[in-house]
């Protein structure tokens, strides 16, 4: 069923960005829903600023507690949670910025086929999720369910971003065929500053996916430098023998 803009409050809330995105944009992120794989420095931020935009609803799945050196990037959360659940204190934060989105939130990993069910309830998938395992089951049950999905990522000072449309772009096994690399209990070194302009990123090209406005990395991987500014675009074409998406992978 179509939604509406309430009026008064809600008018009031995005009467900026009305300007740039029109009520009919604004209509479309009502009543859209965007699931974000991992609510960490990267996926948190997207999560928090489609929650500023007026998203319909978000799917969140992360597991494990606060620790300490979550929080030099980890927005979401704060000293007074550590020890505690990480995908609770997002969805409880969430909330206090805008009490009218949705939120589903799941103490999870992403597996695969479990996370089905998450990935078919939404219109449009943000990986952020740290290692390759759970971001090569999320790339399978985008392919196989149809969804689209932000592949956004960081490592150092380095961001990527593409948006992968499945039977149209490549898909993330296209890009990195079997890397299963192993990672360290702490992961890979982070400034909180760049994984939040990933997050940004990523928040504005699903904001861009939902509303049609600007142009999408749709079959075009962006690379971006927090370190230098330096940033640059290239054209990238799917695998034909590709094990998820090409001639006999997935359907």
């Amino acid at each position: 069923m179509e939604q509406r803009l309430a009026g008064g409050m809600e008018l009031e809330r995005y009467a900026r960005q009305l300007k740039l995105l029109g009520e009919g944009g604004q209509k479309a992120l009502k009543e859209a829903t965007v699931m974000v794989a991992g609510i960490g420095g990267l996926g948190g931020t997207a999560a928090l600023y489609l929650a500023a935009a007026g998203i319909g609803k978000l799917i969140l799945a992360h597991e494990g507690v606060v620790l300490a050196p979550d929080l030099n990037r980890q927005i979401l959360m704060d000293s007074e949670h550590l020890g505690m659940e990480r995908i609770s204190t997002a969805v409880q934060q969430l909330k206090r910025l805008n009490p009218e989105v949705e939120i589903e939130g799941y103490n999870s990993k992403i597996h695969y086929p479990g996370a089905r069910p998450w990935v078919e309830s939404a219109d449009l998938v943000i990986d952020a999720r740290y290692d390759f395992p759970e971001r090569y089951a999320l790339n399978r049950l985008c392919v196989e369910t149809r969804t689209p999905m932000v592949e956004a990522a960081m490592y150092g000072f380095e961001i990527s971003l593409t948006t992968i449309v499945p039977g149209v772009t490549p898909c993330l096994e296209c890009l990195y065929p079997n890397l299963q690399p192993e990672w360290e209990p702490f992961g890979f070194p982070v400034l909180g500053a760049t994984s939040g302009i990933a997050g940004c990123l990523a928040a504005l090209e699903a904001v861009k996916w939902i509303t049609r406005v600007g142009t999408t990395y749709a079959g075009v991987m962006h690379r971006f430098s927090s370190l230098d500014f330096a940033c640059y675009s290239v054209r990238i074409t799917r695998n034909p023998n590709c094990a998820c998406c090409g001639e006999g992978g997935t359907p």
